[in-house]
């Protein structure tokens, strides 16, 4: 596929940019659905804190699983087609979890809906860094990325509404159902993606040798850390935000769609702004100011009393804001780091490490906050905002060493190098 020799983006690009934001929103909201519905899952399967980190986790870690295993043959097959395998499973997973009744059954459905699930966002960041100028990035990561606040906005809200006067299977069975018509477009729409397969006529591929390459290469190795770093505060947060909310704030459960209702809205508005300033200054200084700004609202969210509905709207909004400015320019920086050969790998090995990071983070924070009982308050939530400071101060070392890559090595824009070259 050719790239354009300007930042304006053709027709077909368009699409591609609505089709995988589309994809991404099932995606988003299969997972992040989990972390609202925590208080009623706790309630409703009668489980406990630590029970329901497990469940979050449980996805993590078998997205990390597969994002490894598939990690070395990310670059051997057409993009698309590996992009409707996994999408495959990941419906199929979503709707075991639409019809799972017990804390075995749900812990399963999660496993293996992450083992598909988990494995297709570093594929759309491959198709981004295949078809769109790193000069494009920002913008088209940003709009990507809408997924997350559009998933607050609708899709959250809509599923909390559902659960409360229906079933929480019903919010599963609708994420399926709106995947299922996405799979259908992009069987019909994209076109195939082997640009990065040119050039190797002739020559054997070695899928695990291929990994072995992008892993133990010290550029991209700067890139991995930072990646690692970057969900871990979200992931020991949102997972007992809900009963958080619920038990210590005393939020209704009728009031919760509003919360994040207008987080999103302030993300929707907020993204495609920090999108563009991304493509114009300096990123590392946009992730620094946004990681600062977030911190400091982490820290105030999680010590929050008992207080107004519109208070807390408000610290959540800000919070989010400072959120979504960290994310983008530091996936916009992460990839410039991978050559188009080596592309769908590095991005499947940095989705694998967010996993994990993300795993073991909301396993470590199940450990430390904890329930007297299914009503009372959550307990030490206040601790998991000093524990996000230090995550969010360690990372700007690390994204500032990619930063320093990019600028002093070059990034992906440069000639690709021959195949089997690192």
């Amino acid at each position: 596929m050719n790239e354009l020799n300007n930042t304006q983006l053709s027709n077909y690009q368009k699409f591609v940019v609505l089709i995988l934001a589309l994809l991404q929103f099932t995606i988003v909201l299969d997972f992040m659905i989990i972390s609202p519905l925590g208080d009623i899952l706790i309630k409703s399967l009668n489980i406990s804190t630590k029970q329901f980190g497990v469940i979050v986790s449980s996805y993590a870690f078998s997205a990390a699983i597969s994002g490894i295993i598939a990690a070395g043959f990310a670059d051997k097959y057409d993009r698309k087609k590996l992009l409707l395998f996994f999408y495959t499973g990941f419906i199929i997973g979503t709707f075991f979890c639409g019809v799972a009744n017990t804390y075995e059954t749900i812990l399963l459905a999660r496993v293996f809906t992450g083992l598909f699930g988990g494995v297709i966002g570093s594929i759309s960041m491959a198709i981004v860094t295949d078809l769109f100028l790193p000069q494009q990035r920002g913008r088209v990561i940003s709009i990507i990325q809408m997924a997350f606040a559009l998933s607050q906005i609708a899709g959250i809200p809509l599923g909390i509404f559902i659960a409360n006067k229906m079933h929480w299977h019903i919010s599963f069975l609708m994420i399926d159902a709106l995947a299922i018509l996405i799979f259908i477009a992009v069987v019909m729409k994209l076109k195939p993606i082997t640009a990065h397969l040119s050039g190797r006529e002739g020559q054997k591929y070695h899928p695990f040798k291929h990994l072995l390459n992008i892993v133990t290469n010290k550029r991209y190795q700067k890139g991995f850390i930072a990646t690692m770093l970057l969900p871990i505060g979200g992931f020991m947060i949102m997972p007992f935000t809900t009963a958080f909310l619920v038990n210590n704030i005393k939020v209704s459960h009728e009031q919760l769609p509003m919360i994040f209702f207008f987080s999103g809205l302030a993300s929707f508005i907020v993204m495609p702004l920090v999108g563009k300033i991304s493509d114009k200054i300096d990123r590392f200084k946009i992730f620094v100011f946004g990681s600062l700004w977030a911190a400091v609202f982490a820290l105030i969210y999680t010590h929050l009393h008992p207080v107004s509905l519109w208070f807390v709207i408000g610290v959540n909004i800000l919070m989010f804001v400072g959120i979504m400015s960290r994310m983008i320019p530091a996936s916009a920086l992460n990839s410039m780091l991978p050559y188009m050969k080596d592309r769908g790998t590095f991005m499947s090995v940095t989705a694998a490490l967010q996993q994990i990071a993300g795993g073991i983070g909301a396993v470590f924070a199940g450990l430390i906050v904890y329930q007297k009982n299914k009503i009372s308050p959550i307990q030490n939530f206040d601790i998991l905002g000093y524990i996000v400071i230090v995550v969010f101060i360690v990372c700007i070392y690390f994204v500032k060493q990619v930063s320093k890559e990019v600028t002093e090595n070059g990034t992906s824009a440069q000639p690709i190098k021959e195949y089997g070259e690192v």
